[in-house]
């Protein structure tokens, strides 16, 4: 929920190990694409180079392949240096083909980079550091020693040093790049797939929360049988006793356990029937979502406000899981860093409802504006803020968790800074000078239908001390 979250620089690749079944497969190609390329260019474009050496080297790869399948199972889980031991093997497997069929002038040098790609992907950075770093220093042996293609002719293939340097640079750029683009790409995966499973679980507890009142019902489903055994047993019981004082209890144990069935017959209905439970007015879900941060020694302050001919009265919205545990995240944002003060706005006309959370603190970290909502957002915390709040720590989860889960209440939301005064008493006066989220509903996503009239109130009867309107 931090507004100065904490740089992610890497991710637990320990946790996200590779199956031997998958590095098995992808080397299974590799072994069939390296056999066909050596048979192609010497039977069929009379290339000459060492063929029985490179037939060994493939032959090699392929027993590595049959240990690997018959001595481990196939969905053994590769630890990060199994994986790294296996990744240098490849790599240096194809760097000694490549040594024995022209190094840097046959094209399929390009291959080197798929290493490090893969450990970009599944490994830490220290390990994907040590596959560049050996793909980059076989590419750059290769590009100075390596046995050359002979021609039909008996001539060598001779690459031009201007092409030859450029292939080489060409492979380290591509190690570089490309593997600091896939690491990029794995650690935001990574990131977002956690962020999104925290969100599963914040709402799953939203819903438990919400769902003790189908507990509650079943209890009285459950409970009920024994009781109504309870309430038999006692009957029988006042049939036969003599003693009154015995009838007496027994009477009392018939009425208590009658009484039990009534109560729980009402929570079980409650749980079921009751529209407070499923709809509240605005006011009342908000104050809900604030409930744990009020006592947090920060001043909230709720104002509202129908806009242009809209019904001036509060309206009800759904009582979703979504909704409240959302705003809690909002509002638990901007109590963490307000000075004083937090003020929510309410708004509503006959198109949308809108919420406004703003505080007095020091606002929105200018250059993450554009990104907030995103999870594990990479940034430091001023040195101010680090000396006003010590002990805090973050990594945008909190409003990422909340920008997702009001989404899918359909609502809009909109994270700035404010431009009014750092204190604002009045109730629209205007806008604070610290952070502002907005939230932007369309009526027809949340407001709630119109609760049933209760009717007409009924005379009083004048036999129980009541006396009817004229």
């Amino acid at each position: 929920m931090a507004r100065y979250p904490v740089r992610l620089t890497n991710y637990d690749a320990d946790m996200h190990w590779v199956r031997l079944q998958t590095l098995t497969r992808v080397r299974w190609i590799a072994v069939l694409g390296q056999f066909l390329a050596i048979t192609i260019a010497h039977f069929g474009l009379g290339l000459s180079f060492s063929i029985p050496l490179a037939y060994l080297v493939v032959a090699v790869s392929i027993a590595s392949n049959l240990l690997s399948e018959f001595v481990f199972p196939p969905n053994r889980r590769l630890s990060e240096g199994e994986v790294l031991l296996t990744l240098i093997f490849d790599t240096t497997q194809l760097s000694v083909l490549l040594f024995l069929t022209g190094g840097l002038s046959n094209p399929f040098a390009l291959l080197l980079l798929a290493p490090v790609t893969i450990a970009a992907t599944a490994l830490r950075l220290r390990s994907t550091l040590a596959i560049g770093g050996i793909a980059a220093a076989l590419a750059s042996l290769l590009a100075v020693s390596h046995e050359p293609l002979i021609l039909r002719g008996g001539l060598p293939v001779v690459i031009p040093t201007l092409l030859l340097v450029g292939q080489w640079l060409a492979i380290l750029t591509g190690i570089a790049f490309i593997g600091l683009y896939s690491r990029s790409v794995a650690i935001e995966k990574h990131a977002l797939t956690e962020a999104l499973l925290a969100t599963q679980m914040a709402l799953a507890r939203e819903q438990k929360l919400t769902d003790l009142t189908a507990v509650v019902a079943a209890a009285a489903h459950e409970l009920g049988t024994p009781l109504a055994t309870i309430k038999l047993a006692s009957s029988e019981l006042i049939d036969t006793l003599e003693d009154a004082d015995q009838r007496a209890d027994a009477t009392l144990i018939r009425e208590q356990a009658d009484r039990c069935r009534k109560i729980l017959h009402s929570m079980g209905q409650a749980g079921k029937d009751d529209p407070h439970l499923h709809q509240a007015p605005l006011e009342a879900v908000v104050t809900e979502a604030a409930a744990p941060h009020a006592a947090r020694g920060k001043e909230l302050r709720f104002v509202h406000r129908a806009l242009g001919d809209a019904d001036p009265r509060m309206p009800e919205i759904w009582r979703r899981p979504e909704i409240i545990h959302g705003l809690r995240n909002l509002i638990q944002n901007a109590v963490d860093f307000a000075e004083n003060r937090i003020r929510i706005d309410a708004e509503w006309d006959e198109s949308t409802i809108r919420l406004r959370v703003m505080d007095d603190g020091p606002g929105y970290p200018p250059d993450l504006l554009g990104r907030i909502g995103d999870p594990y957002l990479r940034a430091r915390r001023p040195a101010a803020l680090r000396s006003h709040r010590p002990e805090y720590e973050g990594m945008g989860l909190g409003l990422f968790i909340a920008k997702t889960l009001l989404e899918r209440s359909g609502a809009r939301l909109r994270f700035r800074n404010g431009t009014g005064s750092a204190v604002d008493d009045g109730d629209h006066a205007g806008e604070w000078a610290g952070a502002i989220a907005e939230v932007s509903w369309p009526r027809t996503a949340i407001v709630a239908a119109p609760r049933p009239r209760l009717g007409a109130n009924l005379p009083l009867d004048p036999s129980i001390g009541g006396s009817s309107p004229d």
